[in-house]
């Protein structure tokens, strides 16, 4: 059998159909449009995927299931999207009015579960008994997956360390409270702390490589700036990557997994980002003679998103 794949984000669409091995066979992409009602977005993603389906010469006999990896959380018992705070959407029927285009069984799950469920399956994490995807991007998602499944908490709400008090009285965080870590470990952040140093230092480096524009700052520029040595940026990384430990050495102390992995945009940064974390972390561990989780850097990209829940859908059917 094949599974379909949806990962829905804030921007774009991106759609599969997945084989039992978790390959792509087929892929088909469309802009969300955030904004629009929310039947006109869930009709492009049906229309997206079956455009997937079409390509990979599958014939729809032959899928079983569909997954949704959402930016939020969703209620698998009756299909509802509960809240997705980048779409604007509370309480969506999205499972019902899928259907409507594509009449499979659907399972919906917040898209760093997905993706943290891809790595484990057949990426970096595969043949770990536990392990915590970190995706680092507009925001901090996490998934945290214990012998092979994912864990979302009684409630469902589970893995949400983006939005635990990283430091009291600090930043505001989008979702109402101040100092959540996603403030301070997050892409956006890391941009929010570039602008605060091209403002105090406005012959530095990065301000030379945005021609004073500050719209053109991205995490991308201040991570190759101190790339190349520049004092003010490797400050500012410095920084950012004790934040990073920080939060390493958190889900260590909790859960203590067997393996870590960094996703998302700023993750691209490769071995500098993870040199520089690995390095601070120990300094933070409370058990510092015992063995603790290996920090890894996710293999499967833009794909974890499709294939996590294309293969999660599948897991779910047979549970």
């Amino acid at each position: 059998m094949k599974y379909i794949g949806i990962d829905l984000g804030g921007s774009h669409i991106a759609c599969g159909v997945v084989d039992e091995d978790g390959e792509i066979l087929a892929k088909a992409e469309t802009s969300t449009l955030v904004g629009r009602p929310f039947e006109n977005i869930v009709y492009d993603m049906g229309r997206c995927a079956l455009t997937a389906v079409e390509k990979s010469g599958v014939p729809m006999d032959e899928i079983s299931t569909v997954g949704i990896g959402i930016p939020g959380i969703a209620n698998n018992a009756t299909g509802d999207v509960i809240f997705c705070t980048n779409l604007f959407w509370t309480d969506e029927p999205l499972r019902r009015e899928l259907q409507k285009q594509i009449n499979k069984p659907v399972w919906i799950e917040n898209d760093a579960t997905v993706a943290g469920f891809a790595e484990n399956a057949i990426g970096i994490s595969k043949g770990c008994k536990s392990s915590v995807f970190i995706t680092l991007g507009t925001g901090v998602g996490t998934g945290i997956i214990i012998n092979g499944k994912p864990w979302v908490g009684f409630h469902g709400v589970a893995s949400e360390i983006g939005h635990t008090t990283m430091v009291i009285d600090g930043e505001p965080c989008t979702c109402g409270k101040d100092g959540c870590l996603e403030r301070y470990c997050s892409a956006t952040a890391l941009i929010r702390m570039g602008k605060e140093m091209c403002m105090a230092h406005p012959d530095c480096d990065v301000m030379q490589r945005i021609d004073g524009n500050l719209e053109l700052l991205n995490a991308k520029i201040i991570i190759d700036s101190a790339k190349a040595g520049d004092s003010h940026s490797l400050m500012l990384f410095n920084r950012y990557t004790k934040y990073l430990a920080l939060a390493c050495n958190t889900i260590i102390s909790f859960l203590d997994p067997e393996m870590i992995v960094l996703g998302g945009g700023v993750s691209h940064a490769g071995d500098f980002l993870l040199k520089s974390i690995t390095e601070k972390l120990p300094h933070y561990l409370m058990f510092k003679t015992m063995p603790y989780a290996t920090i890894k850097l996710a293999t499967l990209g833009n794909e974890a998103g499709i294939i996590g829940s294309a293969l999660l859908a599948r897991d779910m059917l047979t549970k």
